[in-house]
Parts: C-alpha cells; sequence; structure tokens
C-alpha cells in the first residue's frame, strides 16, 4: 500500500479474488481495516521532539530533582533568613531551539560546568525571584521593582555568589548518580544571543517553581542530552537505590562532618594559677605581679568550651600570642 493507490504482487490471484479485492476497496472495507492494523502496531511519533531517554530513567531524574528542591528549598530559607520553598513541577525532554524561545527576556541565564566527564548545561533563574533575591540581601524586604530591567554588573555579581551555591546544592542530589564540581562559565541576561547547543538538540529541561516570602518565580535546569547519555545506564532505579544504600554510611558521616566544622568553639589556655588571701586581694594595684605555681617549662592546660581537653605549651605566632598543643589531657595519667 502506498499513498492511496494500491500495489498488487504476483501472489497467483485468481480474477474472482482480484475482482472482490477491487470490490472491497472500493466500499472501504480494506481502508478500515488497514487502519485498525496501523493504529494497533504503530505509535505517534514526533521526530522534531525525539525522546531519547525511556520512563524510567526520566522517573529517576525526577526523583533526584525532587531531593535537590528541598534541599535548595532550605539552602534559601537559611541563607535569606526568609520563607522559601522550592518544587519541581515537571521534567521533558524538548528541543534546545524550543527551550530558548520560551525564555522572557531580560533573564538571567548561568552557563556552567557540570565536571569534566559530563561538560556544560544552562540554569534560567527568573527575574521574578532574581530581584527579591538580590533586595533581600541589600538589607530590603525582597520586593519587585515597578518594571523589569537589566541587571547592573554589581547584581550580576552577587548572583554570580548565590547560583554557585545554587548548583553546589546540586552536587548533593547528583552524589549517587555522578560527582559533579559545577563551576560558573558565564552569565547573561539574553540567551538568544547565545547559541550554546545546536537548535535540534535534544535536552532535558527541569522547571522549579519558587516561592520566596510572597513572590514566585521559575528556575530551568536544562541539560543537554549528550551530555545525560554518558551516565543513562546510571539512571535506574535500582542501580541509584543500590548506590545510595552503599554510600549512606560515608555521606552521612561526610555530611556530619562538614556542619561540624562550621561550629564555632571557645578554647582558652589556662597560664597558671595561685592560692591569694582576701586581704591580699583587695590591696591588689595596677603594676602589681602576682606570682603563679605555673613553671615556665610547665605544659599548660587548654579548655574547649570549658572542657579540659589538650596541653600544650604557650608561645608566638607571628606578632600574636599563642599556644601549642602537645597532647589530650587525659594521657597524663597514663
Amino acid at each position: 500500500m502506498a499513498g492511496e493507490g494500491i500495489c498488487l504482487t504476483r501472489n497467483n490471484l485468481s480474477q474472482e479474488e482480484i475482482d472482490s479485492l477491487i470490490a472491497a476497496l472500493g466500499s472501504g472495507v480494506i481502508e478500515e481495516q488497514e487502519s485498525k492494523n496501523i493504529a494497533g502496531e504503530h505509535r505517534l511519533y514526533d521526530f522534531r521532539r525525539p525522546s531519547k531517554l525511556s520512563k524510567e530513567q526520566m522517573r529517576t531524574l525526577r526523583v533526584i530533582h525532587e531531593n535537590f528542591a528541598r534541599v535548595l528549598g532550605n539552602f534559601l530559607s537559611t541563607y535569606l533568613r526568609v520563607p522559601a520553598k522550592v518544587q519541581l513541577l515537571s521534567v521533558s525532554q524538548v528541543t534546545y531551539e524550543e527551550f530558548v524561545f520560551s525564555l522572557q527576556v531580560p533573564t538571567l541565564v548561568t552557563i556552567f560546568n557540570m565536571s569534566q566527564e559530563l561538560g556544560s548545561a544552562l540554569l534560567e533563574t527568573n527575574p521574578s525571584i532574581v530581584f527579591p533575591i538580590i533586595d533581600i540581601v541589600f538589607g530590603g524586604g525582597g520586593t519587585m521593582p515597578p518594571q523589569t530591567r537589566e541587571l547592573t554588573d554589581i547584581e550580576i555579581t552577587v548572583m554570580r555568589q548565590i547560583n554557585t551555591k545554587f548548583l553546589n546544592n546540586l552536587c548533593y542530589a547528583w552524589g549517587d548518580i555522578a560527582r559533579l564540581s559545577p563551576t560558573v562559565e558565564t552569565m547573561d541576561t539574553n540567551q538568544q544571543y547565545n547559541q550554546m547547543f545546536a537548535s535540534t538538540e535534544t535536552v532535558i529541561l527541569l522547571t522549579f517553581n519558587v516561592q520566596i516570602k510572597d513572590n514566585t518565580g521559575l528556575i530551568n535546569l536544562c541539560l543537554p542530552y549528550i551530555s545525560i547519555e554518558k551516565i543513562a545506564p546510571r539512571l535506574n532505579a535500582q542501580v541509584w537505590f543500590k548506590q545510595a544504600n552503599l554510600d549512606a554510611p560515608h555521606s552521612r558521616e561526610k555530611v556530619i562532618i562538614k556542619q561540624l566544622e562550621k561550629v564555632d568553639l571557645k578554647v582558652t589556655a589556662l597560664l597558671g594559677k595561685t592560692t591569694v588571701s582576701l586581704d591580699d586581694f583587695l590591696q591588689f594595684r595596677e603594676g602589681d605581679v602576682i606570682q603563679l605555681y605555673t613553671r615556665e617549662a610547665d605544659e599548660l592546660d587548654i579548655y574547649v568550651e570549658k572542657e579540659l581537653l589538650f596541653k600544650g605549651h604557650a608561645g608566638l605566632c607571628g606578632h600574636n600570642a599563642a599556644v601549642q598543643i602537645t597532647r589530650w589531657a587525659e594521657e597524663e595519667g597514663q
């Protein structure tokens, strides 16, 4: 069957069978049967929007970036000190051209390198959340300007630092699939002038809804298929969960250590002590010398948050007074 005509091969049909076939074709019976067969054995396929990842791989990407949304929401709430919520809206496969022409102008587009293995990707941050973030960072209440405008150089510099933190949070979500080390390459306010990929190139588009106080906007994460293709076999739920279980104890330990590294502690070195009478204490004057029981060569007690933990010696580090830790205090009785 080609077009609307009919092609008969030499299958030794009798004249009666040929007449019957032509009569059936004229009545539309064959056309209906052929349509049913085509519908049952084929499916529609849009060659301009090819689906290169399987449904399972897309589901895995969704789970990964739902975790990223939660991490990013917690980061924004902590960093800006205001209520913030991030939710993954959609995961889709589109062409790069479709993605670019769906963006409003101006908008903030950050091109970054995911890792040496995966190459470059793109993060688009909507002005409806960029300006409130900048306003909060500069001490404001997180309001939008009357009209959307181009970002100044200072504002782009501020957003470069914030978007770098966004991408660092992406590392945690991707940890069980690939080791990311994202670095910002360029930032622009009009992506249509930046042809990062071919127009027909398939990309994975992840769209997030971001709410900061009373402001709502979108963040789009655009991952090229040529990069995702390298790790596509790992985008499997079984592989992902298995790797997550193997890395879980180690990952928890790393997270705990990283959080503890940020804790400020008060360290005190006790230079010495002595006993004086109340009468002598009341007679102390500026310039008086108090003799301590500690000798110059003796070790000092070093307290961390009022708990004796170390022993050490007093000295100098440059022009600053310092103390050198020599051992744990508990070793004294050994």
